[in-house]
């Protein structure tokens, strides 16, 4: 039976580049772990900065953003609410562009980023990485420093504890098997998640994070064959031991695991081809 994840998936980074800076919001919970991780990227030195994921609609938090400024750029690594509530507010402070890959949140054209898109900022230098799954507009940035360092921002693709939802119906697993095997490429590269803490190997995380789906894959396919294919019947039994609280988490990537395993017109053919067990969900 596989054991719900609470723990990192990696090694935990104690030794993050100077030039990176942690301003965590005040939002912790269930699904937000401590709270949302806004990332703020600056090579010392350098007069403005990148804010990463802004966070939520919080005056605190954006007043303490704000003594970490100015700001040239704001990056966004997803469209779910804790990450980019406050970007509204966040663009008219700091009078600074709002990119990524969603068209939503201020995002739009010519600011929406493509995959491998590559930006020269705050004396660094960030390259995009589309890596959907967890949301279709799910994206990670890879940046490198003057220092030789390099870090992934991996948003909620990857945490700093546990593992993640995959969001369905705008979540899907098979992108999601795929974008966590692009992230194997990473090897020893610091992963900067949106909520806990960063890990020293993203690479590492991102493997444990497909042999824990693939495990999981494995015992919904097990309950399905029962003739168990309601998804909260599937939640019931595969999640029997988790907080009842993170049941509707867990429904949405039970959904995700149906669709994958029903094959091609529900989800990635690609993927089914690939990987030989197809994978599952979690975080809570």
């Amino acid at each position: 039976m596989t054991a719900h994840v609470t723990t990192p998936a990696a090694a935990l980074a104690s030794d993050l580049p100077g030039w990176v800076t942690l301003v965590r919001a005040p939002n912790p919970g269930p699904m937000t772990l401590d709270g949302t991780n806004t990332w703020v990227l600056r090579r010392p030195g350098e007069r403005y900065g990148v804010l990463v994921d802004p966070g939520p609609a919080d005056a605190g938090h954006l007043d303490r953003l704000a003594a970490h400024g100015p700001y040239s750029m704001i990056l966004v690594t997803h469209g779910h609410p804790d990450h980019v509530e406050a970007v509204p507010a966040a663009a008219e402070r700091f009078q600074a562009p709002v990119r990524g890959l969603t068209v939503d949140h201020q995002v739009q054209e010519p600011d929406r980023l493509g995959d491998g898109a590559v930006l020269e900022a705050a004396g660094l230098t960030v390259t995009v990485l589309a890596t959907p799954g967890h949301t279709a507009d799910s994206a990670c940035f890879l940046v490198a420093g003057p220092d030789g360092r390099q870090v992934v921002l991996t948003g909620d693709t990857i945490l700093g504890r546990g593992t993640t939802v995959v969001a369905w119906p705008d979540g899907d697993l098979g992108d999601y098997l795929a974008s966590l095997r692009r992230l194997t490429a990473y090897d020893q590269v610091t992963a900067l998640p949106g909520h806990g803490p960063a890990l020293t190997d993203c690479a590492a995380a991102a493997r444990f994070y497909l042999a824990h789906r693939q495990a999981r894959l494995d015992q919904v396919r097990q309950v399905v064959a029962r003739g168990v294919t309601e998804p909260a019947a599937v939640v019931a039994e595969v999640y029997a031991t988790v907080d009842r609280a993170l049941w509707p988490a867990a429904e949405w990537s039970v959904r995700a695991q149906l669709a994958y395993l029903r094959g091609p017109t529900d989800s990635a053919a690609g993927d089914r081809e690939s990987t030989p067990g197809r994978t599952g969900l979690d975080r809570q």
